[in-house]
Parts: structure tokens; sequence; C-alpha cells
């Protein structure tokens, strides 16, 4: 899960012609295909396995709320220290606050989530996000909804059902059997949710600054994590952070550096390469929490998890080679 997300397409930045876009940088065409692909793949490193480091800190006492809201809260600042004018066209462009709100929601939700579940099954929840994307375009955007969406939808909601499936539940069980029956799982679908409305304004704003926009996505990180954590934490659903403690600063500020390079590499990545490849590639996030959460204990790849997988990265497949919007 990218914060910055892709800026064009429902899944990717189209940058229209690799090789063009590479020569107006000055990018060798022998490394159009390689080095922005090795960078975003390096972005979908440090997403899919920041669930660990997320761990460690709430070990450490850290609530992944809190520690999500300092992170993008560090993170805003060095946008804005390198782009100050970007505070004003945030402030000014009120349809940018609902990028605010949905990039927001997006993270909370996904960090808790990784924190708390089995990282499989939400990464796999949360990876539902084309199939909202196919919805969202068509209200928001007015995009057709063709057979081939129907397909993406139908996919992605039989390998969500398969996997929320409850293994005690009879093949006969009322609808309400394959609902989230978690937090965590509920956490994965909305995070999926959002990040594709995130998606769909980053495509109806693209003619925005680039500085808003992505000032936009960090500062709703920070935002809704707090709001999230402060109500939480007093009620009494969410401990307080803990006093200041190398255990927990380094590691948190080494999580602010790879996020803001993620977002570089992705940034660098996206522009270089067609909007199939970069979505592609990106899915190979679901791979490196898939196989680092199994590795280490936190997750558990079952037959019917597998199957539901499965259809949920096929439909995801299926959007990412599409042709274009419209077919």
């Amino acid at each position: 899960m990218s914060v910055a997300g892709p800026p064009q397409d429902a899944n990717a930045p189209s940058g229209g012609s690799a090789a063009a876009t590479a020569a107006s940088v000055g990018v060798p065409n022998k490394q159009v295909g390689v080095l922005p692909a090795l960078a975003l793949v390096g972005n979908a490193f440090v997403w899919g396995t920041a669930w660990w480091p997320f761990r460690h800190l709430q070990g450490e006492g850290l609530h992944a709320l809190w520690a999500t809201a300092i992170i993008f809260t560090l993170a805003s600042v060095v946008i804005v220290a390198a782009r100050p004018g970007s505070v004003r066209q945030l402030l000014t462009t009120p349809a940018l606050w609902l990028l605010v709100v949905a990039a927001g929601v997006t993270n909370a939700s996904f960090n808790w989530a990784v924190t708390i579940g089995d990282v499989v099954r939400v990464v796999l929840l949360f990876y539902l996000m084309p199939r909202w994307t196919v919805l969202l375009a068509r209200l928001m955007l007015g995009e057709r909804l063709t057979p081939a969406g129907w397909l993406r939808i139908a996919l992605g909601l039989a390998g969500a059902i398969v996997v929320l499936w409850p293994a005690e539940a009879a093949p006969g069980a009322s609808p309400g059997a394959w609902l989230p029956g978690s937090l965590a799982d509920w956490l994965g679908v909305i995070g999926g949710f959002s990040f594709a409305f995130n998606n769909v304004m980053l495509r109806r704003e693209a003619h925005r600054p680039e500085g808003a926009r992505a000032l936009a996505m960090f500062m709703g990180g920070a935002i809704v994590a707090a709001v999230l954590a402060i109500g939480l934490t007093a009620t009494g659903q969410v401990a307080a952070p803990p006093a200041p403690a190398t255990a927990w600063l380094l590691p948190l500020a080494a999580l602010t550096l790879l996020f803001l390079g993620g977002n570089l590499a992705l940034q660098y990545g996206a522009a270089r390469l067609p909007a199939n490849r970069t979505s592609v590639v990106m899915l190979t996030e679901v791979l490196f929490a898939s196989a680092s959460a199994i590795a280490l204990g936190a997750g558990t790849l079952t037959p019917s998890l597998a199957l539901g997988g499965g259809l949920i990265v096929a439909g995801a497949l299926l959007a990412a080679t599409r042709p274009g919007p419209g077919h």
C-alpha cells in the first residue's frame, strides 16, 4: 500500500510512453525498464514489510495509530520544508480536503490492521481495492462499467467470500457468515475502499500541483490517525504513548525515512513506466507481505486463503493489464 498512490490511472499513474518520459528527464533507454521497476519494487517492499516495525513499536508500547500519526506528521514537515507553497495550495483547494480524509483513513486502517491481525488476510482484503475503484470511477468520473469491469468485481467478491468464510461454517450458511468477523478484517476492507477513493480523487484532481497532493496525503495520515488515537486513548481503548526511549524513537525515525524514500521511489518509477506495468509491479507488495508474515509467524496460508487470494490477485492483475479506461 503506497501512501502516494497512483496519480492518473485507477491503479497506477499513466505517464504515456515510457521511452518518451525517460528521454524528457535524461534517462538512458536501457534504464527505462530496470531502474524504475526496481524503484517500484523497493516501494512495494517497504510497504509490504511495514507490518513488522509497526508490531515492534506496538511491543514497545506505541500503538499503531500513535505511530502513524507521528510518522506522517514528521513526513509532512519534510514536505512543507521542501515545498513551502504546498501549504497554501492545500488550504485553498477544498477538493484536496477529501484526499486528506481518504489517505488518512487508508493509512490508519491498514497500519492498525496489520498490527493486530493476520497479515496475509489483511493484505488480501486490502487488495479488493481495484473492485472498489471500478465502482467509484463509475460514480465519480462517469467511466463505463464494462464486462471486464464486472468480471474484476466478480473475481474480487468471490475471492473475498472464500477468504472470509469461516472454516466451521456450513456450506448453506447465511450470507452474513462471510462478512468480516474481526476488527482487523474490517480495517483491511475499509482501508482498501478508502485507498480506491484516494486513487479516484487523485485522477480527478491530477491537474493540482504535485506538492499539494503529496502534502494532502501525508497530512491525512497524520490527522486521521491522531484524531482516532486521541479519541480511543481518552476512552481507554488505546494506550497513551510511552515515555521517550530509544527502543521506539529510533525505529520510528527509521520508518519515517523509509516511507519518504518509498514515496520518492514510487514517484520516480511511476513517472517512467506505463500504468499497466506499474500496477503489476506494485502487486509485489502482496508477495512481500505474505512471504514475510508467513516466515515470521504473523500469518498463515491455508488452502482457502490461497484460493481466495488467487481470485483477488487475478482480478487485480486483470485491472492492471487492461488497455486503458473504458476497455
